[in-house]
């Protein structure tokens, strides 16, 4: 692994979509910035990018502006540019066959019917990336589709912000101590 690591989380751009639970890969990649004190605004790559610094590394945040099943297009420009490994890659995206409040990191492997995993793992040719999922749950009563358009309920709001902040911690640990580490300490069933 070089120094330099990519952390891109999915979602789909506009007010619309904002805090909807399918955008739970911007709000981890939002509450990393904030936490390192930087503001994913810049646009490049087609999409919302930021360059910050942890654990000795040079980090790149990115936000593709692109609706989710088009969002690899933006990580494989970008990967193109910085020349990096495939192995220094983290995707962040939400889940419906987690529990919410869940968060769950792998090193590699499917998609998961995710179409935001799908696009970039077929627009790198690999899918080799680590990818660290938040689980949203699923609804018993209403199409995935539009479940995952709409805001979480206010009895799930607290877990997904939870778990918003775990999966923060989780891609700062990928960061400093690689994959294995991280799935080690935070896929963990939480206390």
């Amino acid at each position: 692994m070089g120094d330099m690591r990519m952390v891109v989380g999915l979602g789909n751009p506009g007010d619309r979509y904002l805090d909807t639970r399918h955008n739970m890969g911007f709000m981890v990649v939002d509450s990393l910035a904030e936490a390192l004190k930087i503001e994913v605004r810049k646009r490049k790559f087609g999409a919302s990018f930021a360059l910050g610094e942890f654990a000795d590394k040079k980090l790149i945040l990115l936000k593709p502006w692109e609706f989710m099943n088009r969002s690899g297009q933006a990580v494989a420009t970008a990967a193109g540019f910085y020349r990096f490994e495939v192995g220094d890659l983290l995707v962040v995206s939400d889940d419906l066959d987690l529990e919410p409040g869940t968060i769950r990191l792998r090193a590699k492997g499917s998609t998961g019917g995710h179409n935001g995993l799908a696009d970039i793992a077929q627009k790198l040719g690999t899918n080799e990336f680590a990818r660290c999922r938040v689980g949203i749950g699923r609804s018993d009563r209403q199409e995935a589709v539009s479940y995952v358009l709409e805001r979480p309920t206010k009895g799930q709001k607290p877990l997904l912000d939870s778990a918003v902040e775990r999966a923060r911690d989780a891609v700062f640990c990928w960061i400093e101590c690689g994959i294995e580490t991280a799935m080690n300490e935070f896929n963990r069933v939480s206390e």
